[in-house]
C-alpha cells in the first residue's frame, strides 16, 4: 500500500489529533448529512448509523474519516478508509459509498477537502517540481495511510472554523501546505500527471470538464474526442480506465445525480426535472433513475428528505 510519509507516525499523537479533529467536525455537523463550511474547500459529513450503498460523485479531493469508517467502490475496486487511511481522487468520478462504522454515540465524521488543480499547478510551477516519471495506471482514485503531518495540517485548517476572522488570511496558507504535502507524496503522482499537457490524465480531465459543462445536451462522442485531441477509441479506453465509465455512461450518471439533487430540493414535477437534465423520454428517465437509486424518483426523494430530518 502506498504511504504518504515513509516515517512511522507516533500512533498516540495521531490518535489525539483524530479525536481533536472529530470534536471540531462534530460541533459543525449538528445533524446527519453533508455540511459545507465557512472554508469553501472544506466539507464535513456526519452519519449516526451505518448506511446502505448510495451513488454519488466525488470531486478531486482528499477524504478521510475523523471518526468511524466508510467503504467506497469505483468500478470493480473498493477502498476502505477511516481515521488512519485517506482517499485521494485525481478526477471527478462516480462512486458508490457505504458508511461501515457509525453509531449515535460515535457517529461517522468525514473530512473532505476539495483540491483546486489551479492551486496545484501554481505550487508545481513555483517549487519547480520535476515532472512525474510515469503515468499512473488504473482509476483516478487511490488509498494510502494518512500521515501525521497531513492530519495535523487538516486539523489546523478545521480549527480555523472556531475563529472565522482568521480564515481569509490563514486558510490559503494551510491549504497550500496540504496540497504541497500531497504533491510530495506518492499520492501526488496522479495530481502532478494531470497537469502534464497532452498526457492521458490531462486529456481525460479535459473531457470530464467538457461533459460537466454539456451534461444536459446530446453528446457527440466524435466532437468530444476532437475537443481533447484523441481518437474515439483512445478516448473511450482511457476515460473508462480513469473513471470506470464510458463518456456516455458518465454523462448519464451526472444527469441522474443532478435530477436527484433537484428532486430533493422539492421540485415535484418529475417531467420538468427530467427535461432540465437532458431527458426527452420520461419513461426512460424513470427506468434509469430507479435502476441507479433503487426507487422511482419521487419515492426516492421523499425518503432522502425524511432521512435528513
Amino acid at each position: 500500500m502506498e504511504l504518504l510519509d515513509s516515517g512511522a507516525p507516533d500512533s498516540s499523537v495521531q490518535e489525539a489529533l483524530s479525536r481533536e479533529l472529530a470534536a471540531i467536525v462534530g460541533r459543525f455537523t449538528p445533524i446527519d448529512g453533508e455540511h459545507p463550511t465557512a472554508i469553501p474547500s472544506l466539507t464535513f459529513h456526519r452519519y449516526s448509523a451505518p448506511s446502505k450503498e448510495e451513488s454519488a460523485f466525488t470531486k478531486v479531493a482528499l477524504i478521510f474519516a475523523a471518526q468511524g469508517a466508510k467503504i467506497v467502490t469505483a468500478g470493480n475496486a473498493s477502498y476502505n478508509y477511516d481515521t488512519k487511511h485517506c482517499l485521494v481522487t485525481s478526477v471527478d468520478m462516480p462512486v458508490i459509498g457505504r458508511v461501515t462504522q457509525a453509531s449515535p454515540e460515535k457517529p461517522y465524521l468525514c473530512f473532505a477537502f476539495e483540491i483546486d488543480m489551479r492551486q496545484v499547478a501554481d505550487i508545481v510551477a513555483s517549487r519547480d517540481l520535476p515532472p512525474p516519471d510515469e503515468a499512473p495506471t488504473g482509476l483516478g482514485i487511490s488509498l494510502s495511510k494518512l500521515s501525521e503531518d497531513l492530519l495535523e495540517a487538516a486539523y489546523r485548517l478545521a480549527r480555523l472554523l472556531d475563529t472565522p476572522k482568521h480564515i481569509p488570511t490563514l486558510a490559503p496558507l494551510i491549504e497550500q501546505e496540504i496540497l504541497y504535502r500531497l504533491l510530495m507524496s506518492s499520492q501526488g503522482m496522479r495530481l502532478r500527471h494531470a497537469l502534464v499537457a497532452d498526457s492521458r490524465a490531462f486529456k481525460v480531465s479535459k473531457a470530464v470538464e467538457w461533459i460537466k459543462g454539456h451534461y444536459d445536451a446530446p453528446m457527440r462522442i466524435e466532437e468530444l474526442a476532437s475537443h481533447v485531441n484523441m481518437s474515439v477509441s483512445s478516448l473511450h479506453q482511457h476515460f473508462k480506465d480513469a473513471t470506470a465509465l464510458s463518456p456516455l455512461q458518465y454523462q448519464k450518471r451526472l444527469r441522474l445525480l443532478e435530477a436527484r439533487r433537484l428532486l430533493i430540493k422539492r421540485a415535484s414535477d418529475v417531467g420538468v426535472v427530467a427535461s432540465a437534465v437532458g431527458y426527452d423520454n420520461l419513461s426512460q428517465f424513470h427506468r434509469e433513475y430507479k435502476r441507479l437509486f433503487g426507487a422511482p424518483p419521487i419515492q426516492d426523494a421523499v425518503r432522502l428528505r425524511a432521512d435528513s430530518h
